[in-house]
């Protein structure tokens, strides 16, 4: 049918005119010319539409290449490895760090057995000379703890010199990573006053040499125990000898730095000695908080970091854990 043209088509009083619009060529694959469709019966009403004829048009479609499921899955397998290699290696690993803490704590009481015996003996003779400091009884703490650590787990100090005199008054302050923290700072080799739970002073052997060494008790849920715990740091630094603090109150559970109390720093201020800040690195990593049962391998380091002064506790407060955090932060360790 030429462009143009009309075809009329009559049927039983029904007629039907087609006729195609004049339009440009279009492609092959694009939608037909419209078309003009005009229907009508006898009574001369008429109807008209436009319709477009869109052929069949074959879009072309791109294969991609496919890779079967299961292939997927052997070649993840074989990326990771075979499950029960990790799950093995895992429960050795496990055993080996119990067997050491197994072996850590018998260590630890055979030499507290002839450590305490000796500071037993030597007691009398301690309260009569040296009865603040005490610090024969810490010699043999060192010693003590010393034997106990030195087969498990590496250990370095940085900063040696910024230590005060044996004789010299300080508040120690430090943050506490674990239960190791108590082994690795009796082996700095100075006198101080620990403050520990009541609950550990109960502990055969090491409770008692705890209170030979004049370890200072606490009950951390009574208010008057923490208050009287504080009177008696104060006394002891003004009669000479030296308290420590882990401003935390508690050891981390997540291994980051947490939030400082300021009972440490009000003790200095009251009592006008110096504070030293101490940084503790590793010990969390070998003895997790909260799984006292296990001794993974690992290093520890200590940096004992300059003396402060000052009257203002808040200012000493934040200005020690300044110095502590930004040491961790330095070493790849987490900070609250």
């Amino acid at each position: 049918m030429a462009t143009g043209s009309l075809l009329w088509l009559r049927h039983s009083g029904f007629f039907l005119a087609v006729a195609p619009l004049k339009c440009s060529p279009a492609p092959r694959t694009a939608v037909s010319p419209p078309v003009v469709v005009v229907s009508g019966h006898r009574n001369h009403q008429f109807h008209c539409s436009v319709r477009f004829l869109c052929p069949k048009s074959v879009i072309p479609i791109k294969k991609e290449a496919t890779v079967r499921r299961d292939t997927i899955a052997r070649s993840e397998v074989s990326a990771v490895g075979p499950v029960g290699d990790s799950s093995s290696s895992a429960s050795e690993f496990q055993l080996v760090s119990q067997a050491r803490g197994v072996l850590f704590y018998s260590v630890t009481a055979v030499a507290a057995i002839f450590l305490f015996a000796t500071m037993a003996v030597v007691h009398p003779l301690v309260l009569l000379f040296d009865r603040h400091q005490r610090r024969f009884h810490h010699w043999i703490a060192k010693i003590w703890a010393t034997l106990t650590i030195i087969p498990f787990y590496k250990f370095e100090f940085e900063g040696i010199e910024n230590l005060p005199l044996q004789d010299a008054p300080t508040v120690y302050v430090s943050n506490h990573q674990s239960f190791l923290d108590i082994y690795t700072l009796l082996t700095i080799g100075r006198s101080f006053k620990f403050i520990s739970k009541r609950s550990i002073f109960l502990f055969p052997i090491i409770g008692w040499a705890m209170y030979l060494i004049g370890v200072i008790p606490i009950a951390r849920t009574d208010s008057r125990s923490q208050l009287d715990c504080l009177k008696r740091c104060m006394d002891f630094i003004k009669k000479g000898a030296s308290v420590f603090f882990f401003p935390e109150g508690t050891r981390s559970k997540d291994g980051k730095l947490g939030t400082f109390k300021k009972g440490a720093f009000s003790v200095a201020t009251k009592t006008g000695v110096p504070v030293l800040p101490i940084t503790i690195m590793g010990t969390g990593k070998i003895m997790p908080p909260g799984r006292e049962g296990i001794i993974n391998s690992g290093a520890v380091k200590v940096v004992i970091h300059k003396p402060l002064d000052g009257k203002d506790a808040e200012k000493l407060c934040s200005e020690s854990r300044d110095i502590i955090a930004q040491t961790l932060l330095l070493h790849g360790y987490g900070v609250h």
